[in-house]
């Protein structure tokens, strides 16, 4: 298959980063397999967790963008910004709003002693990343995009 129609195109930028996202989602099931010795492909369509594919698109995207139109391009500096409000999301807004479910359902379960359902159900309380799982999406997210620009330079 030729993959040279995509080098440095719009292309080569959307497929960093959602094969970058897909991969940091395996990586992230993988991970858990290791450290838990539980396969539990839940992991690969939740959001949280470590690394942060939220930060590895995004960055990935930025460093394609940079890669391709140059780090001081205007492309680049509305990429890079982007990229900077999505891992605050995903660090301050979205922690912050799963730290809240976690109190929540513990209010809920001391209200309805084990029956959650009547409470509407338990509340989604992995949201968010740390400042770590953040950092390592990051850097995923710049060595992806480096790594795959240069291979499709060199098809």
């Amino acid at each position: 298959m030729n993959l040279n129609y995509i080098y440095n195109t719009g292309y080569e930028v959307i497929f960093i980063a959602f094969s970058g996202i897909l991969l940091t989602q395996v990586f992230k099931c993988l991970l858990h397999l290791i450290v838990k010795r539980k396969l539990d492909l839940r992991l690969f369509t939740t959001t949280g967790g470590m690394p942060s594919s939220h930060s590895a698109g995004v960055v990935g995207m930025s460093t394609a963008v940079g890669l391709i139109k140059g780090f001081s391009s205007i492309e680049f500096a509305i990429a890079i910004g982007y990229a900077f409000i999505v891992m605050y999301d995903a660090a301050g807004v979205r922690r912050a709003a799963g730290k809240q479910a976690a109190c929540l359902n513990k209010i809920i379960y001391d209200i309805y002693k084990q029956d959650l359902a009547e409470a509407g159900g338990k509340l989604k309380e992995l949201l968010g990343h740390t400042p770590m799982q953040v950092f390592v999406g990051a850097i995923f997210g710049i060595v992806y995009a480096y790594y795959i620009h240069m291979f499709l330079g060199t098809l």
